[in-house]
């Protein structure tokens, strides 16, 4: 699975692509969703981003988001071939609870999903867990290690966030367009050995 053009290398899907996959990038407020998508995504992603306003004092914790000023309220979307004959299709969901019917309606068709973590925030994670966990959805997850803060072996994140065993946990970077690439390809590999212990 080495194939993954650069995003200014394609705006459409090559003619030898027969399947794609539908995956989500889930994970909670602020954890760099939209910054994921943007930095793997071969085409110019559609970003559904409105700017925080004073509507949002005391519904969404922006503490430790430093100056964060626009959240999705959609969907983020991007595309990555991951080989000349897969595409994967990139869904980003919105963080807050309030767009939690968004969820249901993105994780319809979705193969897997990729989880993103931030340390600082773990327990914010169960609510986005479980929520997937609820719909079928397998996932893996991924520390986005933010600079400047502390980052915690992954068994302990492991651990924390109580995953069950097999469950893939990687740390990225969500801006490092190859550690991105290096999450998905994680997840595909992943969720089709998952697929495949079904079918036997």
């Amino acid at each position: 699975m080495g194939f993954a053009p650069s995003p200014a290398d394609i705006d459409y899907v090559p003619e030898s692509v027969t399947r794609s996959v539908k995956i989500l990038v889930a994970g909670n407020f602020g954890v760099g969703k939209t910054t994921f998508v943007s930095s793997v995504s071969e085409i110019k992603p559609l970003r559904t981003e409105e700017t925080i306003t004073e509507a949002s004092i005391g519904v969404d914790d922006l503490a430790g988001l430093g100056t964060k000023s626009s959240t999705t309220v959609a969907m983020d979307f991007g595309r990555l071939t991951l080989n000349p004959e897969l595409a994967l299709y990139l869904f980003g969901t919105p963080g807050q609870q309030r767009f939690a019917p968004l969820w249901s309606e993105l994780a319809r068709g979705a193969l897997g999903a990729l989880v993103l973590v931030d340390t600082r925030r773990i327990e914010a994670a169960d609510e986005i867990l479980s929520a997937l966990e609820e719909r079928g959805v397998g996932y893996a997850v991924a520390v986005n290690e933010f600079e400047g803060f502390r980052r915690y072996p992954l068994d302990e994140v492991r651990e924390a966030l109580d995953l069950a065993p097999g469950t893939p946990v990687i740390a990225v970077d969500a801006r490092r367009r190859e550690h991105g690439l290096r999450a998905l390809i994680t997840l595909a590999e992943f969720l089709f050995r998952r697929q495949e212990a079904v079918l036997r």
